[in-house]
């Protein structure tokens, strides 16, 4: 039998995929719940009564995993919610090669796997530690039976869902509306979260992702970044010192989108 030029062998990909299952139970440990943590409070309960609060602790089971530990493998069946109580988390796709490919990043107080978890399918991304994880865990059937008693925590779901459909889109434009690295490049930093700066009026953001880490996020190469961000200092368009980048002049970022 032969394949396509560049595309992984099914059996090849389930092999991979079973190997990140075998990582997923890795260096697990449970302890004290760490849901009332205030990055937690603040994105995911976002003001739901105490009651609710609490009987999210305690149908939860915390646990902490280390860096580059797989939560759940694209195309697993769901088994719950992992909510992010401190470290970052990679959520990602793969390319009929074998490439991975970054939708986003999940933050402190995020929820990951809700999706799946919602509508029973199979999981559509890979979820990686990006460094030491405290989450807290909650099996699908039990997450259930609580959004069916808690209208309130079913809506804050709701919103979370509009949330993530938010981001997919955005991720659609830069695979599908950018013309080059560079348009690729502009349109993500434009998006930044971004604060003016009292001092010159600069945006300015704070920015802990690699160029390996963009790349995967704007389907490119870390090379390519790396020559794109060289360019945009050298134009003036954007100052980076450490994880702290500046957009000194926004107009030509936006020049830079075609569409």
């Amino acid at each position: 039998m032969t394949y396509r030029l560049g595309v992984v062998p099914p059996k090849k990909r389930r092999n991979i995929r079973a190997d990140r299952m075998r990582k997923a139970a890795h260096g697990l440990q449970f302890g004290e719940s760490w849901m009332g943590s205030p990055l937690v409070e603040e994105r995911l309960f976002c003001n739901l009564p105490h009651p609710v609060r609490t009987g999210f602790d305690a149908i939860s089971s915390p646990a902490t995993h280390p860096k580059g530990a797989i939560l759940f493998v694209e195309g697993q069946k769901p088994l719950g919610v992992f909510v992010i109580c401190s470290g970052r988390v990679k959520l990602s796709a793969s390319s009929a090669d074998g490439k991975p490919l970054v939708i986003r990043r999940a933050e402190p107080g995020e929820a990951v796997g809700l999706p799946a978890t919602i509508s029973g399918k199979s999981y559509e991304l890979t979820a990686e530690a990006l460094e030491p994880l405290r989450s807290n865990f909650i099996p699908r059937d039990v997450f259930l039976q609580f959004l069916r008693e808690h209208g309130e925590a079913a809506l804050r779901v709701a919103e979370i869902l509009s949330e993530v459909y938010k981001a997919t889109l955005r991720q659609v434009r830069y695979l599908g509306l950018s013309a080059s690295t560079a348009e690729k490049l502009a349109r993500f930093l434009l998006e930044l979260p971004l604060a003016r700066s009292q001092n010159n009026g600069h945006l300015h953001a704070a920015f802990p992702l690699t160029h390996k880490e963009i790349a995967e996020m704007i389907g490119s190469s870390r090379e390519t970044v790396t020559r794109m961000f060289a360019r945009f200092k050298r134009e003036h368009l954007v100052k980076v010192d450490g994880s702290a980048l500046m957009i000194t002049n926004r107009v030509g970022l936006e020049d830079l989108l075609v569409g």
